[in-house]
């Protein structure tokens, strides 16, 4: 039997590449205090292509974030902060200036905007996106506004650290990264053209996943580094005019104007049964008793009873 060599040579490359992300993937790692992965020996890259020892625990009464015997630690935990505000206030125009210019003082930015008008009342959303170490100061700014704030009506904030999601999307970006760069050397060495495609479909897939997790990476360290925080501007609502709001002078007349066109509509209707059914009614019934009153008398019987009522004696 014949053995084709390259078709060997490849399965073991192959086989190398497996068993070299198997090793990989389920080594173990540490993680350093600015939250990058290292080995589990105690060293770690320090970002500049060299292995530096892994800096020793902090003390028990260390804070985090704060210089201690160790060095300089650096608290690395990505938050994702989202807020709310909704704020009465004298002029919304200005108002919503004064805040855009203090945002952008701070490095913020607008993200949306939407204004409309409820009952002749203009209203103003505005969504702004605030780095993170701005937040409580925008929160200040907004609550003030330099006076122009009357009243804060709600205030609601959020805050979700992501620091396990960001340190588990690199970690995988790291193994798809190791998993192209062996099949790159797989498919540079391969000989057969179903070889070749097939290394290269797999390329494809693990190229998609990276970009697919890059992308997840980067929407949420931008989650992380810059928060959003959505203001609403509306002037407050007077109570005398909510008192009149309900009541309108023409409107009044316009209802008043209607029931009188309503009583003499009716009346106007009345007449005009009256005068068209029951006016000829009693004329008629008035007529048959003129005519039944004539005939008596001419038979005499109504003329008769008056005499018989005068012959009666006097009472004495």
């Amino acid at each position: 039997m014949r053995i084709n060599r390259p078709s060997i040579a490849l399965g073991a490359l192959l086989t190398v590449a497996i068993v070299t992300l198997l090793a990989c993937s389920g080594s173990s790692a540490v993680l350093s205090t600015v939250g990058n992965a290292v080995p589990a020996g105690g060293a770690y890259d320090d970002g500049a292509g060299g292995a530096t020892a892994a800096p020793a625990p902090a003390a028990s009464g260390a804070a985090g974030g704060e210089p201690n015997a160790v060095g300089n630690l650096v608290d690395d935990a990505k938050i994702v902060r989202t807020g709310s505000i909704d704020l009465q206030v004298t002029d919304v125009v200005k108002a919503i200036q004064t805040a855009r210019d203090g945002i952008r003082e701070m490095g913020g930015y607008i993200g949306a905007s939407q204004t409309s008008t409820e009952d002749e009342r203009p209203v103003a959303t505005i969504t702004y996106r605030i780095p993170v170490d701005r937040w409580e100061e925008a929160l200040d700014l907004l609550r003030g506004l330099s006076g122009q704030a009357t009243k804060v009506v709600s205030e609601q904030t959020q805050a979700v650290e992501v620091t396990g999601a960001v340190v588990d999307l690199e970690a995988r970006i790291r193994n798809l990264r190791a998993s192209e760069a062996a099949l790159q050397g797989i498919a540079s060495k391969a000989v057969r053209v179903s070889d070749v495609l097939e290394v290269q479909a797999q390329l494809t897939n693990v190229r998609g996943e990276i970009e697919q997790l890059s992308a997840q990476l980067k929407e949420l360290t931008d989650r992380a580094a810059y928060a959003t925080l959505t203001a609403s501007f509306a002037t407050p609502v007077v109570a005398v005019e909510v008192a009149a709001k309900g009541w309108e002078p023409g409107r009044v007349v316009d209802e008043a104007s209607a029931s009188l066109v309503n009583v003499m509509q009716a009346l106007t209707t009345a007449g005009i049964w009256f005068a068209i059914v029951w006016l000829p009614i009693l004329l008629g019934l008035g007529l048959i008793g003129l005519v039944a009153g004539f005939i008596l008398r001419r038979l005499g019987v109504i003329g008769r009873g008056r005499q018989h009522a005068g012959d009666l004696p006097a009472a004495s």
